[in-house]
């Protein structure tokens, strides 16, 4: 048996003009989509040539085979021509064509079918960024009175949620989280103490450099960089955890149980990061305070002794629990924030990782504008 191989022959468009006011469209050969076909542009330039024509007709008599692709064009032609005004004859077309445009003209076009680009000013885009920035805040303190609520019950004991799971997120929490925090922290006190070394070595002022690392972890940045640390690795756990549970109805199965989700899985993960993050607080500065003394005993060669004992003059039992304070503030914020992603999820699987991704971004953010309040109040204050 021998195959038949049919060729293919590529689309062919021409043009011609019987009369200054009509213009002939001829299509030849096989307009396929796999195959290629004209651009519309072509037919552009002719409706724009002078003198312009008043109708367009077609010619397919050496049409040889074509598909939606070529009822694709023929409606770009129409529409080009609608926009113009020029009149349409399709006679010159196959019956079947023919019949489909019609039909196609018949019914309506579904209303948002088509894709349309939306083209917004400067000012527009600031405003709709600014309302949903102003809604999702709303969405948050709701979130968050909630969770005040269901701490209420657990405080008279009317909360219902395992023990055991409380345990397994205190360690997820606290002792599986104390490699990274080790080393971001003693990087970070390295950092520090490298950049004021620098600076203070030009005044002579280098003995200061122990006070310069000392404050600022124990103040501020022990507790902010544990709360990027915990909110890329811990807020996002929790949005995926309760997003997993919401894609496959677990979160239904627990309320058709009469059990409330927000006092099974949230009050777990707000209690073990409210305890967890003191904690790790007061290891991050100790470590960042390390990670300076190596840059102190290496760069400056001042002693282990000597700068241990310059920082324990320079840091305050104010500075260390106000640092504390702010870091327990900062773990609250990345679990409800975590928690409430997790519940805002989608039903798909990809709406899971979307759920992660924002719940980073929200905590980090939300644990910056905190970071700007405390600053502001604490320096009110005199802290």
């Amino acid at each position: 048996m021998q195959a038949q191989e049919h060729s293919i022959k590529p689309a062919e468009l021409s043009f011609a003009r019987p009369d200054p006011s009509t213009l002939v469209v001829s299509v030849a050969g096989d307009w396929h989509l796999r195959s290629g076909m004209p651009s519309h542009t072509l037919v552009v330039r002719q409706l724009e040539t002078a003198p312009k024509p008043k109708k367009v007709a077609f010619e397919a008599g050496k049409l040889e085979g074509w598909d939606s692709g070529l009822l694709t064009f023929l409606m770009g032609v129409a529409d080009l021509c609608k926009k113009s005004k020029i009149e349409l004859d399709f006679d010159g077309l196959p019956d079947g064509v023919e019949k489909l445009i019609k039909l196609a003209e018949t019914v309506p076009e579904k209303t948002g079918a088509r894709h349309e680009r939306e083209h917004s000013t400067f000012i527009e885009t600031l405003g709709k960024s600014t309302i949903s920035f102003a809604q999702s805040l709303d969405e948050f303190l709701v979130f968050l009175g909630q969770v005040a609520i269901a701490f209420g019950k657990l405080a008279v004991g009317k909360a219902r949620f395992r023990r055991v799971d409380l345990m397994v997120i205190l360690q997820d929490c606290g002792a599986n989280a104390f490699g990274i925090v080790t080393l971001i922290s003693f990087l970070v006190g390295i950092i520090l103490a490298f950049m004021g070394a620098v600076q203070l070595q030009q005044f002579g002022a280098a003995s200061f450099l122990a006070d310069l690392v000392g404050i600022a972890m124990t103040r501020d940045m022990g507790g902010v960089m544990t709360a990027v640390v915990m909110s890329g690795r811990t807020g996002a756990a929790f949005a995926a955890q309760i997003g997993s549970m919401k894609v496959t109805q677990e979160i239904d199965a627990l309320t058709t149980m009469g059990i409330s989700p927000l006092e099974f899985l949230v009050l777990p993960r707000v209690t073990a990061l409210f305890l967890m993050m003191p904690l790790l607080c007061i290891y991050a500065d100790c470590v960042g305070i390390l990670g300076g003394a190596v840059v102190s005993a290496t760069m400056l060669h001042i002693g282990f002794r000597s700068y241990f004992t310059e920082t324990v003059h320079a840091v305050t039992l104010t500075f260390i629990f106000g640092g504390i304070f702010k870091c327990t503030v900062y773990g609250i914020i990345i679990a409800v924030a975590g928690c409430l992603r997790g519940f805002q999820c989608g039903n798909s699987s990809s709406a899971v990782g979307d759920a992660a991704t924002t719940a980073v971004v929200t905590s980090i953010v939300y644990v910056t504008v905190a970071c700007g309040i405390f600053a502001f109040l604490f320096n009110i204050l005199g802290i």
